[in-house]
């Protein structure tokens, strides 16, 4: 891959070598990339939600300290002050500053700072896609084998939120395993959870399958109860943000999810790279997101032009967490990159915490 990724790739076209990601933001109604020059623009797009995903604000957050380098030029004392600024925009339920830590540490002493944070960075998100994949080729033999116990043709799988390859490099979480069935020409079909009110789920991951040409159906996100009792929906498959004791942290919407798929008796995977178990932290913090987001939606009008429109009455007060946190005991297993394996966190503990 070598810095080249379908979310976000390295781009010396126009500029000293910049970082070009897809603008989250606009899709599905345009196809848009932004250009990442300096640190400021990369702690905005991660906040702004230009991008989004664990995976993909990861690898951001990564490439965004070879930026640095970059702007600084190679100067150590320089960068080790200006990443603060990226580790402040990352969401705090993603555990992932002490990784920015430890790559500016590997950065100390080094004669070529800049290089070395170009090779850092992309050695990650290769990493990342490797991962994928091995999710992709994990997960798909749990849908066949539910498919082939169901004795039916085609399989109908619930997912929740952005979770392809704007999400993680570079088939994503949820949905590589859906990719891959594809691939081995399984008949699959996809409900897509609108995951309001950002809409992540109807925006984001069914213009990802569209592309594809996989079959999908977007539901609202009180639709899921009603057709896991129909018998429409075999299995459920989301990504996750961060594990812990605690449970699964992700986007809001998911604990509800669970909840229905264990009253009807359905399967209920968390897709997650090992690299996600936190066995660290305790307690957790969810973010509470601008009241804005749930205030407004976009869309395009009758000449296709993007509008911000408000949809609730103006000056009402919003809650808005951007996770929720799902038990273990409602989860049927997590698949990773090293395999499947049960939600139970204390066992998880033991096989991975000292990998």
């Amino acid at each position: 891959m070598q810095g080249n990724y379908r979310a976000v790739w390295l781009n010396n076209d126009f500029f000293d070598e910049c970082l070009e990601v897809v603008d989250q933001r606009i899709l599905p109604f345009e196809y848009h990339t932004q250009y990442l020059t300096t640190t400021e623009e990369v702690a905005r797009a991660i906040k702004n939600m230009t991008v989004s995903g664990a995976g993909v604000i990861k690898s951001i957050a990564l490439f965004g300290v070879y930026i640095t380098a970059l702007e600084v030029e190679g100067n150590f004392e320089k960068l080790q002050k200006k990443v603060l600024l990226i580790k402040e925009a990352i969401p705090s339920v993603l555990n992932f500053s002490c990784k920015i830590d430890i790559m500016v540490d590997h950065l100390r002493g080094s004669s070529d700072v800049i290089g070395e944070a170009k090779r850092y960075s992309i050695e990650f998100s290769d990493n990342e896609v490797q991962e994928s994949q091995k999710i992709a080729q994990h997960g798909c033999k749990i849908i066949e084998d539910i498919l082939k116990n169901s004795g039916k043709t085609k399989i109908n799988i619930l997912t929740h939120s952005s979770v392809g390859w704007l999400s993680m490099l570079d088939d994503g979480s949820a949905l590589a395993p859906i990719y891959e069935a594809k691939r081995r020409g399984i008949d699959v079909h996809v409900w897509v959870d609108e995951t309001r009110p950002l809409n992540e789920g109807a925006s984001l991951s069914a213009w990802e399958l569209a592309q594809d040409g996989i079959e999908y159906t977007i539901i609202s996100d009180g639709t899921s109860g009603y057709l896991m009792q129909k018998g429409e929906i075999d299995m459920v498959i989301v990504g996750a943000d961060s594990v812990n004791a605690n449970g699964v942290i992700n986007t809001t919407g998911t604990y509800l999810k669970a909840l229905a798929a264990n009253d009807n008796g359905i399967p209920f995977y968390v897709t997650t790279p090992t690299s996600t178990f936190d066995f660290a932290t305790k307690d957790i913090s969810i973010e509470l997101r601008s009241e804005d987001e749930a205030h407004y939606m976009k869309g395009v009008d009758e000449n296709k032009t993007i509008r911000k429109v408000r949809i609730i009455p103006e000056n009402s007060h919003v809650v808005y967490y951007a996770f929720d946190i799902t038990p273990q005991r409602l989860i049927t297993g997590f698949i990773t990159n090293k395999g499947v394996c049960e939600a139970d966190f204390d066992r998880i503990r033991e096989k991975f915490n000292k990998q």
